[in-house]
């Protein structure tokens, strides 16, 4: 609330972007985010000693609605400029480009939470028209037609969005359909015990998000008790591939915005914060508007209110290393993850019955690992581009089979490291490659500093042994 604080201009009611050096600058100003800031506003005003909070959230509310696409005929309806910069997109406007359709849900459940928290703080005519912004989002999903059950993270917030606006209406079309959308999203959760955006410390935390607005607010008891059971299985998939020595999830990573965890913020990190001492949490220990991600921190006012629920055992993992174990986990019947989580170092692979590439500007890291540096930092290995992927990770390394050229990058900072063909000298891990590539090069990229990008070139398969040094 602090860094909100900081961050709040009175003259137009919402947050400005923090400058944390990565942020792929769209406008000055955070429409999302300064939902959630109204949100935390009525959070820390929950006694009502402090009316300059509410009154705050108001404005921003009123602020944050201005922002909403109203035409119901075209793609973007129901959906909120991610700042008011943001021009009206042109027609034929490839989504995530000119407009992010899951603005919908990500605003329209805060304002979801905030009339289910807070009815008597907000005026009269700011209620309705919330609840016109929420119908409007809904509506506008319904209309766009391009969402899945499958994809987690969204199809969780528009669950709770569907059912929470359909019981508001008295719609019984829109609850019939909400409780058949969100049935399906447990059916396909449940072929598995997991999602299909599998592993990724962004979106988990979404994902944990989702799942306790149906739990909190879910509409029947079946709703509610799904969730719980979808919850519990995700909190145990999070616990088994976590390291809380090294405080981060181990790979492979369906989508991962950054390697490190204790640089960067994700969702996932602040609902573990919740229940994890600094020194255990996957959060950067100090955070500041400079933090990678830091607008991902302002998700706290939602873990707060909806608070946090992870089975004994899960918790016991979290808070405790319980020692060296191999992971093999089914995503679906094309793909299975493995991992292997050691004392001082974790790497995982992505099998993906050659499905799956990964290209530069992809959140697919196939291949991954971290260990522990002597300097104490995180040294950290992904895959940044190949075709078509398959990687298997045992108890000694990674074996990774393609066709064509694999792009490796090495994070070791300011630390002294050596990256050949056949071995990677790196601080504190080795490993010795086997490959039939017929070209290699290494080069420092400009974009990272105190990286290396390992290529090699014209390969079918590569084979990394990899050992800590302690």
């Amino acid at each position: 609330m602090h860094l909100f604080d900081e961050s709040y201009d009175p003259r137009t009611h919402l947050v400005l972007r923090p400058h944390d050096g990565h942020t792929n600058v769209r406008g000055s100003y955070m429409v999302r985010e300064s939902s959630w800031y109204a949100l935390g506003l009525l959070v820390r005003d929950r006694a009502g000693d402090h009316p300059e909070d509410a009154q705050r959230a108001i404005d921003i509310l009123n602020a944050v609605l201005d922002q909403q696409y109203l035409d119901p005929k075209a793609k973007w309806f129901g959906t909120f400029k991610r700042t008011p910069e943001e021009p009206l997109p042109p027609v034929g406007e490839p989504a995530f480009r000119g407009y992010d359709p899951n603005w919908r849900h990500f605003v329209g459940t805060t304002l979801e939470m905030i009339l289910i928290e807070y009815p008597t703080r907000i005026p009269a005519p700011l209620k309705e028209r919330m609840y016109r912004a929420i119908d409007a989002a809904v509506s506008g999903e319904m209309h766009d037609g391009r969402l899945v059950p499958s994809y987690s993270n969204i199809a969780l917030m528009y669950g709770a969005l569907w059912d929470f606006a359909a019981v508001h209406d008295k719609n019984a079309a829109w609850l019939s359909q909400s409780t058949a959308w969100t049935n399906e999203v447990y059916r396909l959760f449940q072929q598995y015990r997991t999602f299909d955006e599998f592993n990724a410390p962004t979106y988990y935390g979404v994902d944990l998000y989702g799942l306790a607005l149906w739990r909190e607010y879910g509409s029947t008891p079946h709703m509610r008790e799904i969730a719980r059971d979808m919850e519990a299985g995700l909190w145990t998939d999070i616990a088994d591939f976590y390291q809380p020595n090294l405080r981060n999830i181990a790979g492979p990573y369906d989508r991962s915005y950054g390697m490190d965890m204790t640089q960067y913020v994700t969702p996932s990190g602040v609902w573990m914060r919740s229940i994890l001492s600094a020194d255990k949490a996957p959060l950067p220990m100090h955070l500041t508007l400079n933090t990678f991600q830091i607008a991902d921190v302002w998700f706290a006012p939602q873990v707060t209110l909806l608070g946090t629920h992870v089975p004994d055992a899960a918790l016991a993992k979290l808070r405790k290393f319980e020692g060296p174990h191999f992971i093999n986990r089914t995503i679906d019947s094309r793909r299975t993850a493995t991992t292997w989580i050691g004392n001082h170092a974790i790497w995982g692979g992505e099998f993906t019955s050659r499905t799956k590439d990964t290209g530069n500007k992809t959140q697919f890291h196939p291949a991954t690992a971290q260990w522990r540096m002597p300097s104490g930092q995180i040294g950290w290995m992904k895959i940044t581009r190949s075709p078509n992927i398959d990687s298997v990770a045992d108890r000694g390394g990674i074996t990774v089979a393609t066709d064509g050229d694999v792009r490796f990058r090495i994070f070791t900072g300011s630390e002294t490291s050596g990256v050949l063909r056949d071995a990677w000298t790196l601080p504190g891990f080795d490993v010795a490659v086997q490959t039939d590539a017929k070209g290699f090069t290494a080069i420092r990229p400009k974009n990272c500093g105190g990286c290396v990008d390992a290529t090699y070139t014209g390969l079918h398969s590569i084979r990394l042994n990899m050992h800590t040094i302690q």
